[in-house]
């Protein structure tokens, strides 16, 4: 339930009203735009009088919310979140590249391609320090000492970084980490998700493989309901019958998402697509569609990389397509 403030109205009404609401045992979400203030309300609501609401002099209207995520739900927070990652900020007009390896390797390769990308104009680092993979024989990362690397990295290059964290256990380790991801296999992952939701960084939270867009916005709830509200939305592509690619990217997510929900929204071509030729195009959709940044994998040596080389531009390549992108956000504007 969303209740809407008149225009005027002054911070001690809003307060005595609030009070009300909370004696009710309801979280009250407030928004507050140049011309109203928005009130969230969260819980049970069936208590609530809406005529008595609706009635007060301060209170222009009262609608109830039907989808089922609330602090997500734009009808909550009309206007775009801007989350700030370190000294970048994405959403509200604000768009990132976020670049890097798949996975860490060495000091040497994180630090030559944070250096390089740095230089493409990307503005936040990604790399895996903990890789889930498929089968339990392959490469799975270098867990805690690629945490360090990327931190040596963000040492060099002062960017900030992004990479995923796999189970609760290894929370204690992403404390300098400036963004942590919630990967596609975790989206549901209840237990993690409220976990991060106690903590006040930014959660780059990506679709999961055969998960609806409300699915999506619900997980998102897990993590704001436990108090976190920086939340970027990662569209990844999904499973469907296609094989050509590793997956389909689903565009029409980002107008979506947008509708629905406040929360920026990020593109990762490389994971939708899994083939390095069709990253740019894809890119530049995804950046026309009203993307607010794009995260693609590069490795400075894909033929040789421990991971998804396939799907991994080199740094000439996304040099290219960072001129590319910025062209098309210029004809957009």
């Amino acid at each position: 339930m969303i209740a809407i403030l008149k225009p005027g109205t002054t911070a001690q009404q809003t307060a005595h009203l609030l009070t009300w609401l909370k004696h009710m045992n309801l979280d009250v979400h407030v928004s507050e735009g140049k011309e109203f203030t928005i009130l969230g309300l969260i819980g049970d609501t069936s208590r609530v009088d809406i005529e008595l609401l609706s009635s007060l002099e301060i209170v222009e209207s009262v609608r109830r919310v039907s989808e089922p995520f609330k602090q997500a739900n734009r009808k909550f927070h009309p206007t775009d979140s801007i989350i700030s990652c370190g000294n970048t900020k994405i959403g509200g007009g604000h768009f990132a590249m976020i670049a890097g390896p798949c996975s860490v390797e060495s000091e040497e390769q994180i630090i030559e391609v944070a250096t390089a990308v740095k230089a493409s104009g990307a503005q936040i680092l990604r790399g895996g320090a903990f890789k889930p993979r498929t089968s339990p024989y392959a490469f799975q990362g270098l867990k805690d000492e690629g945490i360090r690397l990327l931190l040596e990295a963000k040492k060099v290059t002062g960017m900030p970084i992004i990479t995923e964290i796999m189970n609760v256990r290894s929370l204690d380790l992403f404390q300098e980490v400036d963004v942590i991801q919630v990967g596609a296999r975790n989206m549901q992952n209840f237990d993690l998700l409220q976990e991060l939701g106690k903590t006040n960084k930014p959660i780059l939270l990506k679709r999961g493989l055969a998960n609806t867009l409300q699915e999506l916005l619900m997980s998102a709830e897990y993590i704001m309901s436990e108090g976190n509200e920086h939340i970027i939305l990662c569209e990844r592509g999904i499973r469907t019958y296609e094989t050509y690619t590793r997956n389909t990217l689903d565009l029409s997510a980002i107008p979506v998402l947008h509708e629905l929900s406040h929360l920026p929204v990020v593109i990762d071509p490389s994971h939708a697509t899994g083939r390095a030729s069709l990253v740019p195009s894809m890119a530049l959709a995804a950046t026309a569609a009203g993307a607010d940044g794009i995260m693609v994998e590069v490795h400075n040596n894909p033929a040789c990389a421990l991971c998804d080389g396939g799907q991994s531009l080199t740094p000439v390549q996304f040099d290219s397509l960072c001129k590319q992108v910025q062209q098309v956000r210029e004809v957009i504007r």
